[in-house]
């Protein structure tokens, strides 16, 4: 599956759900996601832009963990990369696993997301305890993703092309 996003840098996530409301958005929940994040002691899934993460996503007292292996990014104003993941029962046989395959963690993100949908597309509006606070919209194509923007009144922002990752990585290395 290939992964089609634009993130959005925002000063705060109240006019943005307020918009959504009003073009209604549908709103899927709210939930805590802690990111862990996997590399080998050379580095080589970072340096080639490359991530493996374990996801642990609590919603309503309910645990769902994630595996994924996202690609390199691709070339282009959006966000796209190559992306597979999976379900797994629990954060440390996942851990177990990685390690046994010879990664180790390397950065922890942790972020509060509400979910909303709409015309297609999924709307996250994050806030990041280091970073500040995202709008990410996510769809099948450009297009639809474009019009989401411009809905919501963000057609104006540039795209980050980093993931949270990365941004923490750089955030980390200013301290």
């Amino acid at each position: 599956m290939v992964e089609i996003e634009a993130k959005l840098k925002v000063d705060s996530l109240e006019p943005i759900t307020q918009k959504l409301k009003q073009i209604g958005a549908i709103f899927c929940g709210s939930v805590f996601q802690t990111d862990h994040y996997f590399d080998d002691t050379s580095g080589s899934l970072t340096k080639s832009d490359r991530a493996m993460r374990l996801r642990c996503e609590t919603r309503e007292a309910v645990v769902k963990n994630i595996l994924a292996y996202k690609g390199p990014r691709e070339a282009g104003e959006f966000k796209r990369r190559q992306e597979i993941q999976f379900g797994v029962d629990t954060t440390e046989q996942a851990i177990a696993f990685l390690a046994a395959l010879g990664f180790e963690k390397s950065l922890i993100v942790r972020k509060r997301r509400k979910v909303w949908h709409i015309e297609g597309c999924e709307v996250a509006l994050d806030d990041l305890a280091d970073l500040g606070t995202f709008v990410e919209i996510e769809g099948a194509s450009e297009e639809k993703i474009i019009g989401v923007q411009s809905r919501l009144g963000l057609a104006h922002l540039p795209h980050i092309k980093e993931c949270y990752a990365t941004l923490m990585r750089r955030h980390d290395e200013t301290k």
